[in-house]
């Protein structure tokens, strides 16, 4: 009997966590890594270090493999365009994930598909943002259509001065992306999957909570969302995901805006799984990783119900603590019932460690359950206790130390969001 073999561009922790679903489906999986202590490595047999930017070292980790995806956006696409056209099973395609690399390409997309955006331009120099700020209001956001991740490539210009110092960018890539800001209430996420014979399922919409532009917290399904917004943004990301030939997992990433049309913006895409999806490792039918893979190798797709009636995911992020494990015997006896999700990665300030998912039992609020899973993310984050010494009670709102990495501390490559 002959499993497939599914290779992966990428070795941050989403190819780490597609691990643990091939295995149990008995599929193969290899990655190319980034380097030998990036976080899929110790996590697969068959991990070669290279770059993704070559496209001969593209071709090499691809022969031999059945299908190839992605544990980021950045693979060059004409690099992908020349693999598909030398027999390579590329998934997602190269003419889909585009619109997950270019921000311009992404905006044109979701309104010849005629679906909420916010008011944009593509700005090719300063003068083209002061003009858009004149007419559309302050401030603007200002985004660089590539590269950008966790609100870096990011800046909120407040007026025509601060959009005069943003003349460096442009001398780094041009044209930029320029977009009215948003007053919105909260930020939802829509997760679909599809395969390439055109079958799709979606997740429930969830509610994310960004600190420092970094996502901290995911609520699943979104705390008190209305029904009809809730059908609109499934309906938007399916809609996405079939017209744009998506395949394997997708995120929408959304602005409500209650009162206007279908009650939200359509704010960003990923072509894979994504952090507002980690949730769904324990509290779905079929998680997002196990789910990717079925897709990409055009089987069945899994359920996607909830298996809670809430489900929260709670980021950890470096801080005091340099040494996660020390955590682990505090930490695990406090909340049994939390999942503990580590990355392998060393510890840095700001830098994305791992991530825990707590599910509600009969009687549970929202509130209560973000406080189990915020009790152990705050003692792997910081530190357990003495035993000597009671913990105090989490808060439930999103810690200080949950800030963005410092410039220079990751490369998108392994860091996806």
């Amino acid at each position: 009997m002959t499993f497939p073999v599914i290779g992966v561009v990428g070795g941050g922790q989403l190819a780490r966590m597609m691990a643990p679903a091939a295995v149990a489906l008995g599929f193969e999986l290899r990655v190319l890594a980034e380097g030998q202590d990036v976080s899929a490595v110790s996590a697969v047999a068959h991990a070669p270090v290279g770059n993704y930017r070559d496209l001969d070292t593209l071709r090499r980790f691809a022969d031999g493999v059945d299908v190839l995806t992605f544990d980021h956006e950045h693979v060059p696409t004409e690099h992908l365009a020349a693999l598909i056209a030398e027999g390579v099973n590329v998934q997602p395609r190269p003419d889909a994930l585009v619109h997950a690399q270019d921000k311009l390409v992404m905006r044109e997309a979701i309104e010849r598909l005629g679906l909420p955006n916010p008011r944009w331009a593509a700005a090719a120099d300063v003068a083209d943002v002061i003009s858009f700020g004149n007419d559309h209001g302050w401030p603007v956001v200002l985004k660089m259509p590539r590269g950008g991740y966790d609100g870096k490539g990011v800046r909120v210009l407040a007026d025509a001065a601060a959009a005069q110092d943003s003349a460096d960018w442009f001398e780094a890539m041009s044209p930029l992306l320029v977009e009215a800001k948003v007053e919105f209430s909260r930020e939802l996420s829509a997760l679909v999957a599809r395969t390439p014979s055109g079958a799709a399922k979606a997740w429930p919409v969830v509610e994310s909570l960004q600190v420092a532009g970094v996502c901290d917290e995911v609520l699943a399904p979104a705390p008190d969302i209305a029904v009809e917004v809730a059908a609109a943004a499934e309906d938007a990301a399916l809609l996405i995901a079939e017209q744009l030939g998506v395949t394997g997992v997708m995120a929408a990433e959304l602005f409500e805006t209650p009162g206007t049309g279908p009650g939200f913006l359509i704010n960003e895409l990923a072509m894979r799984p994504h952090n507002t999806g980690h949730w769904t490792m324990d509290g779905a039918v079929t998680g997002q990783f196990e789910q990717h893979l079925r897709a990409v190798l055009d089987l069945p797709l899994g359920a996607t119900d909830a298996l809670a009636a809430v489900v929260v995911m709670k980021n950890f992020l470096g801080g005091a603590n340099e040494d996660i494990f020390s955590a682990y015997p505090a930490a695990l006896a406090a909340e049994p019932s939390v999942k503990v999700h580590s990355y392998g990665k060393a510890v840095r300030p700001g830098r994305k460690i791992g991530h825990v998912n707590a599910l509600s039992f009969p009687g549970d609020d929202v509130a209560t359950v973000r406080r189990r899973a915020e009790t152990v993310a705050a003692m792997l984050r910081d530190g357990a206790p003495s035993p000597a010494t009671p913990s105090a009670p989490s808060a439930v709102s999103a810690s200080p130390a949950a800030t963005a990495p410092p410039a220079g501390t990751a490369s998108p490559e392994s860091e996806p969001v």
